[in-house]
């Protein structure tokens, strides 16, 4: 079983920016896929950004030039750096390494 724990949400203005942690219990983090998917209420969930165990690195559009994704083996973590938030970017945050998910962590950006 692998349990995933988010952390970092908050309360942030327009073009602030968050750092979100995911930290994975068990062995099966550095040879793994790490995602983050957003859900915004009334949405679906939406892949924001993954990373591969190589370090190769994916991004939905709507975060590319802004968010950037990165993990640390040795600690079992993957982050989400996110920069120059928009209100559109509000939503609970998930990471997820296939097929566990975290339990989210909500972002607001406000106006």
């Amino acid at each position: 079983q692998v349990q995933l724990v988010e952390s970092g949400g908050g309360l942030v203005q327009t073009g602030g920016s968050l750092r979100l942690s995911c930290a994975a219990s068990g062995s099966i983090f550095s040879t793994n896929t790490m995602g983050w998917y957003r859900q915004a209420p009334g949405s679906q969930r939406e892949l924001v950004a993954s990373i591969t165990s190589a370090g190769y690195t994916k991004y939905a559009d709507s975060a590319k030039g802004r968010f950037t994704i990165s993990r640390d083996n040795a600690r079992n973590t993957v982050y989400l750096q996110m920069n120059s938030l928009k209100p559109e970017d509000t939503a609970v945050y998930y990471c997820k390494l296939d097929p566990y998910w975290g339990q989210g962590t909500q972002v607001t950006v406000s106006s």
